[in-house]
């Protein structure tokens, strides 16, 4: 099987510019995965996210999550779990309206630093879409505005932990999905793997890298690509040990965002290829919220059903 994708952002400003742009393509094509090097966010910013996080982990997650584990009763199961996971997490909205400041027992550093990375991540997202449009021959700009609605995409950021688990043939860290939405950047731990992807009917793991920023495609960017670029199956196996860090930042369409096929990629369809549906980002978030760990195919045929009712 062909290397995981790695794309090294400096060769975007010079000679090797088409290369990079291909690898790009084939990964969104063929990956729904790709992990990009030099990118822009410096390093000590991350460094110090990283630090700050695991921080908070100890000094405020960990002994929830212990508690959740003793009542739940999970340290002892038997057989596989499936309705759970192995996973420690909280939210921070950033878009359309910041959600940091009312957050509880965040210390006002980690809050600022969390400010100040969520927007190098949101530069970083949109500089991605453009060349998203780039290489499907859509104009500069179209998934920014197709993704903006009446204010603001939807952006935030997952923070989770994974910790040793006792039973990782039995509970995953994170059972197998599609995201539901735009485009995800995820800053991983660099030590601790866990996340693979499905690729030709095999698990793949996302290799673990300092620094750098780990990219996948949600569903909203496989309707508007119209099947074009995939958005790929993946999950998190908790390790037994080692804790991994992950922060996954979800650049989505707006709630009232109108989503479908790029009408210029629609014109290259053949007769007996299909189109994806048209529909708005809040209803398919309502029906994915039930049916998140199934797979997508029947949510799509589902927003079919529901636009030619």
């Amino acid at each position: 099987m062909a290397n995981f994708p790695v794309i090294n952002m400096e060769k975007l400003n010079g000679a090797e510019r088409g290369n990079a742009m291909e690898l790009i393509k084939d990964a969104c094509e063929n990956w729904g995965f790709f992990e990009l090097v030099n990118h822009g966010i410096p390093h000590e910013v991350m460094d110090n996210i990283e630090k700050l996080t695991k921080e908070h982990y100890k000094k405020v997650m960990e002994q929830r999550f212990k508690d959740l584990v003793a009542t739940k009763g999970l340290e002892g199961v038997q057989a596989e779990v499936t309705d759970m996971d192995w996973e420690s997490t909280f939210f921070l909205r950033h878009l359309p309206v910041s959600t940091i400041s009312q957050v509880p027992d965040l210390d006002d550093n980690y809050r600022e630093a969390m400010r100040d990375f969520a927007k190098r991540l949101e530069k970083l997202a949109e500089e991605l879409l453009d060349l998203l449009c780039e290489n499907l021959g859509l104009e500069k700009g179209y998934l920014k505005k197709a993704f903006y609605g009446s204010t603001a995409p939807n952006f935030g950021t997952k923070v989770s932990n994974y910790p040793p688990c006792p039973k990782p043939d039995l509970i995953k860290g994170l059972r197998a999905h599609t995201d539901a939405g735009g485009i995800i950047l995820l800053f991983q731990d660099d030590k601790v793997s866990g996340l693979q992807l499905l690729k030709d009917g095999e698990w793949v793991d996302v290799p673990p890298m300092r620094h750098s920023i780990v990219v996948n495609l949600g569903d909203q960017l496989e309707v508007i690509a119209n099947g074009k670029y995939k958005s790929v199956e993946h999950r998190v196996i908790a390790q037994t040990n080692g804790a991994r860090m992950p922060l996954a930042s979800f650049y989505n369409p707006a709630s009232d965002a109108v989503i479908y096929p790029a009408p210029a990629l629609v014109e290259k369809v053949g007769d007996d290829e299909k189109v994806y549906p048209k529909f708005v980002f809040d209803d398919y978030m309502k029906l994915y919220a039930g049916l998140k760990f199934q797979p997508k195919e029947p949510r799509f045929d589902a927003m079919k059903a529901a636009q030619t009712a």
